[in-house]
């Protein structure tokens, strides 16, 4: 510890000038790449999530398709498979219907200011 006291010391004040300045850009440039490593972690896990929510989603679908196969199934002895499909097909878009109305409802709420 002394012996660097003393080199600075012996130093000029330009040379320590410059080494700071040396300093503070090595600093910086080691902040930029601490940034650019965190994003692109964030990218990597950001896009798998959304492939996993997107073979979610599909599933979904899929699951919801046989659900109202199996319902017009059920209702097709009934009042047959006509009248099933038309009738899961309407119940299908109401629902559909009243989902839309309901985020349009949300898209025209005025904003508090």
């Amino acid at each position: 510890m002394r012996g660097e006291r003393a080199d600075l010391e012996e130093a000029g004040i330009g040379q320590l000038v410059s080494q700071l300045a040396t300093d503070a850009r090595e600093a910086a440039q080691a902040e930029v790449a601490l940034v650019k490593a965190r994003a692109g972690f964030a990218v990597t896990r950001y896009k798998w999530a959304v492939v996993y929510f997107g073979a979610a989603a599909v599933l979904a679908l899929a699951a919801l398709i046989a659900l109202l196969v199996g319902l017009i199934m059920a209702l097709a002895p009934l009042i047959g498979p006509g009248w099933a499909t038309l009738a899961v097909v309407a119940g299908v878009l109401a629902v559909a219907t009243i989902l839309g109305l309901m985020g349009k409802a949300q898209l025209s709420k005025k904003v508090i200011s």
